[in-house]
């Protein structure tokens, strides 16, 4: 009998052909076995990049902060974080609404997050404050220092920090960065970061001018820079960054052998994000409201509408990449025929796990929630390997997917087959009806 997986070797556990073929694998590994894991160097382990990591962005907050307060005072600073704090979960819960497909880990969207918020927040300050000095000082011109910074230097700076840690996870998290989304999502988790704690700044120097000359309600400073910032452009940064994480989506479809194209769409997405930016600090800058409010109408609301429309066209892209990839494993006797159906559906995934609740309790539900994951897991990564982008580690990485995808089969492949009839994805047999007794469909 002959591997299903293209290149697997030989001695590779053999696939099925039938439902009725049990696969040659042992018993289900643990938790922390789910995934294929090679085995690295010491200095290259996980446990020693994180506590580098965590160290790193744990000293860059606690200086960032410390400069924001200083600047705002502890009152300002505590208006400004609480405000600051609004627009975040909506903003989050929205890209995790977008990543629902094949849900990014955890660490890695925090990890983002931390980095905007503390390490590239941490950069702009002290870059911006550097550049202004330095032009304030060559030109003799304070007030057109702060212009010129605002229009010119902090876009780079700022989005060349941000861009970082898209970066770093493209670099080292690369098996969870497949295409767009993965690099929207990152980018949004990162610009978010970013913009709440420049929030804080703006809120709470806002604030200190208000106690200081006594205004307040809606005519006040604070009132008037949330409105400008949580309210009506609480995308601005996000929608920068995103450009940027655009590029890096599309160097992570590219092929291996496509070293030039990997390095160049990074590099337009940010350059585009620059120059968005600045188009967006100039029109407050340099032209006044009415330009302000023009480039809002003719710029920035358009870009948000088209790459919303994007992040959902590549949500809906994953979502048909499973339908068009997992039937070759239903062939093969792994899947049942319908569940690539249910699988390519959110509403029929949500259904699958609410019927294994209903029918075997929490466990079961967990169980086929764990099975759509592998699943997903599985599409993308034979997707990625006929585009040329998998790795030579492929063969056993599929492996493993399949010989978990098999440990749970017995309770999610009827749960999926169930949602597939359920919401109409796959065809249903008739009603047994009774017409006065007579049942045609009985012998």
């Amino acid at each position: 009998m002959s591997n299903f997986a293209t290149g697997a070797p030989p001695d590779a556990a053999p696939v099925p052909y039938r439902d009725t073929e049990e696969p040659a694998f042992p018993a289900a590994a643990d938790r922390s076995q789910w995934r294929y894991r090679p085995r690295r160097a010491f200095w290259r382990s996980r446990l020693v990049r994180a506590v580098a990591v965590v160290t790193l962005l744990a000293l860059c907050a606690l200086v960032i902060l410390a400069l924001v307060r200083e600047q705002t005072g502890t009152r300002g600073f505590l208006v400004g974080l609480g405000l600051a704090v609004l627009p975040v979960p909506l903003l989050m819960s929205a890209f995790r609404w977008l990543d629902r497909v094949e849900p990014s880990p955890w660490k890695n969207v925090l990890f983002a997050f931390a980095w905007g918020a503390f390490a590239a927040a941490l950069v702009a300050i002290l870059a911006n404050s550097f550049a202004v000095r330095w032009i304030a000082a060559t030109t003799a011109d304070p007030d057109s220092a702060d212009t010129l910074g605002a229009t010119f230097v902090a876009p780079v700076v700022e989005e060349s920090a941000k861009a970082a840690a898209i970066l770093l996870l493209f670099l080292f998290r690369r098996r969870d960065f497949g295409g767009l989304v993965d690099g929207v999502v990152v980018a949004g988790f990162t610009a978010t970061g970013f913009a709440f704690t420049e929030n804080i700044l703006y809120l709470g120097n806002a604030f200190g001018e208000d106690q200081e000359f006594g205004a307040s309600g809606l005519g006040s400073v604070t009132a008037a820079t949330f409105f400008v910032r949580a309210v009506m452009s609480p995308f601005a940064h996000p929608l920068f960054t995103v450009l940027t994480g655009i590029g890096f989506g599309f160097a992570a479809l590219a092929p291996r052998g496509k070293r030039l194209r990997r390095v160049l769409l990074p590099l337009a997405g940010l350059l585009l994000a620059m120059g968005l930016h600045s188009t967006w600090n100039g029109s407050a800058t340099l032209g006044g409201p009415l330009a302000f409010y023009a480039v809002y109408g003719a710029l920035m609301v358009p870009a948000f509408g088209l790459l919303t429309w994007l992040a959902v066209w590549s949500r809906q892209r994953e979502l048909r990449t499973i339908s068009g990839v997992l039937p070759a494993y239903a062939a093969a006797g792994w899947l049942a025929p319908a569940e690539p159906l249910a699988l390519s559906s959110m509403r029929a995934r949500q259904v699958a796990r609410s019927f294994a609740a209903r029918t075997y309790g929490p466990s079961a539900a967990r169980a086929v929630g764990e099975y759509e994951s592998f699943a997903t897991t599985l599409a993308f990564l034979r997707d990625r390997a006929r585009r040329g982008t998998a790795g030579p580690d492929f063969p056993a990485r599929e492996q493993e997917l399949l010989h978990h995808l098999w440990q749970r089969r017995e309770v999610a492949s009827p749960a999926l087959t169930y949602a597939a009839r359920v919401t109409g994805r796959a065809w249903a047999p008739p009603q047994y009806l009774d017409y006065d007794g007579y049942n045609p469909y009985r012998s």
